[in-house]
């Protein structure tokens, strides 16, 4: 059990904003959080018999304890996310707005962009969610977090996601570009006190007023953003007003107009959300004496003024050209679908598979953003010889039937530490490292031996119990 010492200024505003549950809401915070995990649905695998599933997203269960997910084959090859379960509420948010999911079948493909992105808990759900078709740019502000997310983006293995770095002012030129906006607002982190203990003794209210003033900067920079009739959505993980009930105020001011969300009919002892009110708009609160999760705050926008839309480019992508003929019907094997791919080659010469379907709208983001990636990163020639790239193996657009190798569990942990594997039978050339049939990895077998191809920053670099 956790003992925390509160800061006093936050027990107040707690006391205040809770009455008579706050005494609960105390005690939650001395319990062991829970762990929730959202199963990537194109990466099936993950065994859920017996477990309880997220109520409010049909992909999210829990957990009965906390396992060592570094040591997870599965985990490493992105058959689900290790998320905490109130923030899967955005789930909900994104099927009663614009999400594709068995009970909104049909609906169009849009432009989304998640602009506070890393590590990439968000931007996974969202592209899990979103409808076919559907381009979802995933920005990240800080450089050092960058690494982090587009590992989690190429685990997951979407081709529609776009990586970017940029300050949200970037975007100045993507004016009337998207229709949903997402921002999951950097905040004082009050809803993660019992899951991140360190939060407490960061928090202030001088750091609550600092968090307050830069989300309403961001919240400028993004507004222009969004469509006419499009979406915003704002979620932090904290409690409270400045930096909830501000943002919500801010865009009730400013073009948009808030937007319930449709919930079980008594979804205080349903799903045990809580509606909060400002003004004429409401919010959406998970407490973690009334939810079995954190702290988690969500609010819905649509945009009613008009917004101006972007010029489309009809020209090829700065960034890029065309792959030579000649070379690509040595790449369409690695696809499954590889007729609905234009192959494009980067300046350091690696290679991109772009859908055709999205060519547009990437397009327009290569000429509008300096700091991106996009497309499935194939992997480079050289000379006759192509050699694959990591993110290739993880793409759910990877054919079914390359030559692999299915490793046990033992196996693959060796290969995750980037030991060379003995596979005596094995074929010879490039193969697919195999866990429970998800592709894990590249290696190569030269017949003497087996090289392992594991991008060395994936290295697991812990003990591991079976090997000490």
């Amino acid at each position: 059990m956790q003992v925390f010492n509160l800061p006093a200024a936050f027990e107040a505003q707690m006391q205040q904003q809770l009455g008579p549950d706050y005494p609960a809401f105390v005690a939650a915070l001395a319990t062991p959080p829970p762990v929730s995990i959202r199963l990537n649905p194109r990466k099936p695998g993950f065994n859920t018999a017996g477990l309880t599933p997220v109520p409010w997203c049909e992909t999210g269960v829990y957990l009965s304890e906390r396992p060592v997910f570094t040591l997870d084959p599965l985990f490493q090859a992105g058959a689900y996310y290790v998320q905490e379960a109130s923030s899967m509420l955005l789930a909900e948010a994104i099927r009663q707005t614009v999400g594709q999911t068995r009970a909104y079948v049909g609906r169009p493909p849009v432009r989304a962009l998640d602009l506070c992105a890393a590590p990439g808990g968000k931007s996974t759900l969202m592209a899990s969610t979103l409808p076919p078709n559907s381009v979802l740019v995933c920005n990240e502000v800080i450089r050092s977090r960058v690494p982090v997310l587009r590992e989690n983006i190429d685990k997951w293995g979407y081709a529609n996601v776009v990586v970017s770095h940029h300050d949200p002012e970037d975007f100045a030129p993507l004016a009337g570009f998207f229709d949903l906006v997402m921002i999951d607002a950097p905040c004082s982190g009050e809803g993660l006190f019992r899951k991140d203990p360190k939060a407490v003794g960061e928090w202030s209210p001088e750091h609550v007023q600092l968090c307050s003033a830069r989300q309403g900067r961001i919240l400028a920079a993004s507004a222009p953003l969004v469509a006419e009739d499009g979406w915003l959505i704002y979620s932090t993980c904290t409690y409270n007003d400045a930096e909830n009930g501000l943002a919500v105020q801010w865009l009730s001011d400013h073009g948009f107009q808030n937007h319930p969300l449709n919930l079980p009919p008594d979804s205080a002892s349903a799903w045990g959300i809580t509606e909060r009110v400002f003004g004429n708009s409401v919010g959406y609160q998970c407490y973690p004496h009334r939810v079995r999760g954190e702290g988690f705050f969500i609010s819905l926008f649509r945009k009613t003024g008009s917004a101006a839309s972007p010029v489309a480019k009809t020209r090829g992508f700065k960034s890029a050209r065309l792959v030579h003929h000649k070379q690509v019907g040595a790449l369409k094997p690695f696809l499954r679908h590889a007729d609905q791919f234009s192959f494009w080659q980067k300046p350091n010469d690696e290679i991109l598979a772009v859908p055709i379907a999205l060519e547009k709208e990437l397009v327009m983001l290569d000429g509008a953003l300096r700091s991106k990636g996009f497309g499935i990163e194939m992997g480079l020639f050289k000379g006759q010889d192509f050699l694959p790239n990591h993110a290739l193996a993880l793409s759910t657009e990877l054919a079914p039937d390359l030559p692999g190798v299915d490793l046990t569990r033992e196996e693959s942990l060796h290969y995750f530490k980037k030991e060379n594997l003995l596979l005596p039978g094995a074929p010879r050339g490039w193969l697919l490292a195999r866990y429970e049939g998800l592709p894990l990895g590249w290696m190569k077998n030269l017949g003497n031996r087996v090289n392992n191809y594991l991008p060395k920053d994936w290295r697991i670099r812990m003990d591991i119990p079976e090997y000490t």
